[in-house]
């Protein structure tokens, strides 16, 4: 009996130690995450402990310690990491897909020259984009929304180009953002609050937004405050630093154009499209423009254009434009509009809205018919051509008649779904992938507590499924760009759309249409298992380092095997990684790789390379 009660004692024991450590790990991990991250930036003795640290001590708790880096890799090599260099000052904005100089390479026709042209494989750049000296953390939202640290994208062209129509200031170490544009000079917000007298965007109804021509973004970083997310865009011109400027400031945008190719969004995709003085030639080319707003707006959907040609009448002798030039574009818009069977619902001033109808049934009374595009898959737009031809309305409208408001989209069976056009996707599914995801984000929270805290403004799913991950961390602290790969098995992204979120088509064999560090966090869920005879690990994970701020944290999911190659190669990123066991426990072959990007700006890592090199010799 003593030996049973001796050897209850010491199991009582030994579950009390593993408790107490297990609580001390987490303590010092999150202390740590908490130093790097910015906010702690200089606290030597948090640093000193959490480097004392080490959580291996409990063998048969932590994954990592089968699996460090000790081990071979997934490839049979045990060498060490592969040091990455840091690229030259040059390359501090570059955008790989976007490059001025191989740009100027392409026809002008149709803009194609600002479209995405991505370097070969042997010119892909193998090193670290570095940060401009003096970086900064942004301000958290909403302040960012007005204030951008100068270091971060210092370039002043729009101060002086855009000084009357009140886009940006500079003063001292920051620009200011006044909230106007070229066609509201009152501000975003007067401008918003005419658009909410012909436009449901007060009740929800309104709750996806597209921007073309986005300048600054001035009107999606006020549509936040009525629950409206937007997608802005604008091409990289000679106005420098626009989408580098609205994603500095907390707002969603891409690097793009309206030219010769599809946008990346699926069918059916925003509640609203949006042009204010974008130079578009909306009545140009049989109306291709026009018929691709049509094809991601959805049944009910409005598209507004403001600026010129409207209200020409007033305006002509500021435009500097003869009256016939501008009556007849307008006159073009509006046959184009008729022939796509919207309804004109207004002219505000120098502001015309239209309205999408919600089914095709008035459209077939019509006496001029449009064009209507070839049965097919209309959301195959990935580097496919415009056609001047109409996207055909959805079997069953139904839905779309009753369209929820936002916020209950979020969680509602999304009409895609509901429809059963998604093929291998149904309903269970879809309510099962909810749970998994709300699970899945909770285990997040425990471990990286920033991620609610407004410390990430600016998030990434690059593998979005059904906006799962995106929907359990809605808050109006943060918003998430939720990436649909091209060569993803189930193409869910109008699911995504439908569920009141944004995202867009991608294949991360290439670089992303964005500057340099411009996400806070980064998600990727099965990723590299996803791209493994496609492209290199290495490749997709410099991309990831390139749109990554300083100081920004990275979440991968992914077999374990995958993962130990993955963690090896961040080790010569200047990564700090660390691999955590499945929620479900450590038999489960999935695992959990949590990274944050160290900071460092221009010159710091070769200047640290080369001390180490003379060290050594």
């Amino acid at each position: 009996m003593a030996i049973k009660g001796n050897s209850g004692e010491l199991k009582s024991r030994s579950s009390a130690s593993i408790f107490i450590v297990i609580g001390l790990c987490c303590f010092f991990y999150i202390l740590g995450a908490w130093q790097r991250s910015g906010f702690g930036k200089g606290d030597k003795i948090a640093s000193a402990i959490t480097k004392q640290t080490d959580c291996s001590v409990i063998s048969n708790l932590n994954y990592e310690t089968h699996h460090g880096d000790d081990v071979v890799t997934a490839d049979g090599s045990d060498k060490a990491a592969k040091e990455f260099p840091s690229c030259h000052a040059k390359y501090v904005d570059y955008t790989p897909c976007q490059d001025q100089m191989r740009a100027m390479k392409f026809p002008r026709d149709n803009m194609i020259y600002r479209e995405r042209h991505c370097p070969p494989e042997d010119k892909k750049l193998q090193c670290l984009i570095p940060a401009p000296k003096g970086y900064a953390t942004p301000f958290p939202w909403p302040q960012s929304r007005d204030y951008v640290p100068f270091a971060n994208a210092p370039y002043k062209s729009l101060t002086v180009e855009k000084a009357v129509q009140n886009w940006i200031q500079y003063e001292g170490n920051v620009f200011r953002f006044p909230g106007g544009g070229t066609q509201f000079p009152q501000g975003a917000e007067t401008y918003i609050n005419q658009l909410a007298s012909a436009i449901p965007i007060d009740n929800g109804m309104v709750r996806t937004a597209l921007d073309t021509g986005c300048g600054v973004a001035s009107l999606g970083a006020y549509l936040f405050k009525k629950n409206v997310i937007t997608m802005s865009f604008a091409p990289r011109d000679s106005h420098e630093a626009q989408v580098q400027f609205a994603l500095e400031r907390g707002v969603p945008a891409v690097i793009g154009v309206l030219g010769s190719i599809k946008m990346p969004f699926a069918t059916r995709a925003f509640d609203m499209a949006h042009c204010s003085r974008c130079l578009i030639p909306w009545g140009e080319n049989d109306g291709l423009y026009m018929m691709e707003v049509d094809r991601v707006l959805r049944p009910g959907g409005y598209w507004v254009l403001s600026g010129p040609p409207i209200n020409w009448r007033t305006y002509f002798g500021a435009w500097k434009r003869p009256k016939e030039d501008l009556e007849e574009e307008q006159r073009k818009i509006e046959e184009i509009a008729r022939l796509l069977c919207w309804e004109k619902l207004d002219e505000l001033g120098d502001i015309a809205v239209w309205k999408k109808r919600t089914n095709y049934d008035l459209c077939r009374q019509q006496d001029i018919k449009p064009n209507l595009c070839e049965p097919s898959y209309p959301d195959d737009v990935w580097y496919k051509k415009m056609e001047a031809c109409v996207t055909p309305y959805p079997k069953s409208t139904k839905s779309y008649e009753e369209w929820k408001p936002f916020p209950d989209r979020l969680n509602a069976i999304p009409p895609r779904i509901s429809s059963g056009s998604v093929p291998g996707v149904s309903v269970d599914m879809y309510q099962e992938d909810i749970q998994i995801w709300e699970k899945h984000v909770k285990s997040y929270k425990s471990i990286n507590n920033l991620i609610d805290s407004g410390r990430f403004r600016n998030i990434m799913d690059m593998n979005a499924g059904l906006g799962s991950f995106a929907a359990a961390l809605d808050s109006p602290k943060l918003w998430v760009m939720n990436v649909m790969p091209t060569i993803a098995e189930k193409d869910t992204l109008g699911v995504i759309s439908d569920r009141g979120l944004i995202g867009i088509y991608h294949d991360w064999c290439e670089a992303f249409s964005t500057y340099p560090r411009t996400y806070d966090l980064i998600h990727a869920n099965g990723i590299f298992s996803l791209y493994k005879d496609k492209c290199k690990a290495e490749d997709i994970l410099l991309e990831m380092d390139r749109i990554l701020r300083p100081e920004g944290s990275v979440i991968i999911r992914d077999n374990v095997n995958v993962l130990v190659k993955v963690k090896k190669i961040v080790g010569g990123m200047r990564w700090d990684a660390r691999m955590v066991d499945h929620e479900d426990g450590p038999l489960v072959s999935e695992k959990v790789l949590f990274a944050v990007k160290k900071y460092w700006v221009v010159g710091d890592i070769n200047t640290a390379h080369n001390k180490k090199k003379k060290v050594k010799n």
